[in-house]
């Protein structure tokens, strides 16, 4: 399909595939299932694992999982930004500039390990 109107065209015929497919799995899902499924024992238990559920329904969470999860998140962000300046850096006439970028990258995620150091965010209790 070309011309003009080609690409709507092609939109709109993967739109009606789109549809007919939808409509077809939900048709085929209510015509092959059970008429009357079955009702297991437990089912409707609030735990399915074989286990029954023992104290309350109340986990605290500790901050600490959340701190070392951004940590991570924080370092691998800059190693990503890592690769692509090292091969900005090898271009000619991006010496100088490349360096000082990185350096003001490097320096503030260094101010924030120091941060965390300090505060003593990163021992493990």
């Amino acid at each position: 399909m070309t011309g003009y109107l080609g690409s709507y065209a092609t939109l709109g015929l993967l739109l009606l595939a789109s549809v007919l497919f939808f409509v077809t799995a939900f048709s085929a899902n209510r015509v092959l299932r059970p008429a009357r499924p079955a009702d297991p024992a437990g089912k409707r238990a609030s735990y399915e694992c074989g286990l029954d559920p023992v104290g309350g329904d109340w986990a605290q969470m500790q901050i600490r999982y959340y701190v070392y999860a951004y940590l991570y998140v924080l370092f691998a962000v800059e190693a990503v930004f890592l690769f692509p300046w090292a091969v900005v850096f090898d271009r000619p006439g991006f010496g100088l500039v490349t360096v000082v970028e990185m350096a003001v990258f490097v320096a503030v995620l260094a101010l924030g390990i120091l941060y965390a150091w300090r505060r003593n965010i990163l021992r493990w209790t």
